[in-house]
């Protein structure tokens, strides 16, 4: 049973969930991906305090489960908006147009890659490949992913935000 008062940063929530990963492991840190997604379901990113209290959950260090968190670029060690949007940045998106896009994105939102606006609604991030080359340049705001976009299309997508 494991002692919640040790894993300060964590809520019973979350650790019981980061349990019922653990179970399905012979090693503790197998589930680690599984615990740093749980945290940010949970907080929407994953900060210093509770990648450690997750650390000392799954018997690792704090260096080696930093090391797996930026290795995943969707696990967010910063703070990020409700809805994060990934624009793919990738050489197909590229060719077809992804600059146009951020660009786009960018004066719609009235931000920066990078930044979240100031109501916390949105972050804007590229990643590097969505998969889905065939209906490029393509984006997902949240886990909806949109294809074939246009200007137009991000222009209405936003046109009532802000």
């Amino acid at each position: 049973m494991t002692s919640f008062t040790k894993f300060a940063g964590l809520s019973t929530a979350e650790i019981n969930e980061i349990n019922q990963e653990v179970a399905h492991y012979s090693d503790k840190s197998a589930a680690s991906i599984e615990a740093l997604k749980i945290v940010q379901k949970h907080r929407h990113w994953v900060s210093d305090d509770c990648l450690k209290a997750v650390a000392e959950l799954l018997d690792m260090s704090s260096d080696e489960l930093d090391g797996v968190a930026t290795f995943y670029n969707l696990i967010y060690r910063l703070p990020v908006g409700e809805q994060v949007i990934h624009y793919c940045d990738s050489v197909s998106c590229w060719m077809l147009g992804s600059d146009q896009v951020c660009q786009q994105l960018s004066r719609c939102l009235n931000i920066k890659v990078g930044e979240t606006t100031l109501d916390g609604k949105y972050t804007l991030l590229p990643i590097v490949c969505l998969g889905d080359c065939d209906h490029a340049p393509v984006m997902m705001v949240g886990e909806t992913l949109h294809r074939n976009l246009n200007l137009d299309a991000i222009e209405k997508m936003f046109k009532d935000y802000g």
